[in-house]
């Protein structure tokens, strides 16, 4: 698994601190972490949380990785702009129950996490508790473990409501401020990182030529 972390301005110092507690998890785990930033609250690319969800939706799309964990001050408006989304179902994780539950019961393929509400002394061992607890398992393998069966089938007419509801990516980006949009892949390492793991199409096509 390939898991991308995203940080919005406000909360663009802890970026370190966050990235620390994911890459213990996932080298535990076998996974590959690519940091996309914000690295720090003076970055020139300056993202905000729409942003993130713009950034996310692109990441996911084009494959370029399977998972991101994002968030901001609470965790709310992060979460929101991901799942204005196709192709992202994002959960709002506040702690390490949190985390578990949404990825038996939802499936999801992206967390939203509150890095400075309720977060002070500790904040680490949070997250990495947090990281733990969301790949402890096979995702979508229920909770409880006799839930399974009608949890799965609910989502899988959420991910078909879902295709209904949302037009493809690219007519999205296409009909918002191209600024805003271009904004949103302007990090220090989102070109490298991108074009090194997205796969080829329409979606990887768009956003490289953006950047051309």
């Amino acid at each position: 698994m390939r898991i991308a972390l995203i940080n919005e301005n406000s909360q663009a110092a802890k970026n370190g601190l966050i990235y620390d507690a994911l890459k213990k998890v996932a080298d535990e785990k076998g996974f590959e972490v690519d940091n996309y930033g914000m690295y720090a609250a003076d970055d020139d690319a300056q993202l905000t949380y729409v942003q993130n969800g713009i950034l996310a939706a692109a990441i996911l799309n084009s494959g370029a990785a399977d998972f991101v964990v994002t968030g901001c001050g609470t965790g709310e408006g992060a979460m929101l702009a991901l799942n204005s989304f196709p192709g992202v179902i994002c959960g709002h994780v506040e702690d390490p129950l949190d985390a578990y539950t949404f990825a038996q019961i939802n499936d999801g393929n992206a967390m939203a996490i509150p890095f400075a509400l309720k977060n002070g002394w500790g904040q680490e061992l949070q997250l990495k508790y947090i990281f733990e607890q969301m790949w402890l398992e096979e995702p979508g393998s229920g909770y409880p473990k006799e839930r399974v069966v009608p949890e799965q089938a609910n989502k899988k007419i959420l991910d078909g409501v879902r295709a209904a509801a949302y037009k493809p990516l690219v007519e999205i980006y296409k009909a918002l401020d191209p600024e805003l949009v271009k904004g949103a892949f302007a990090g220090e390492h989102f070109k490298e990182l991108f074009e090194a793991n997205a796969k080829d199409g329409e979606v990887k096509d768009y956003v490289l030529g953006l950047l051309a």
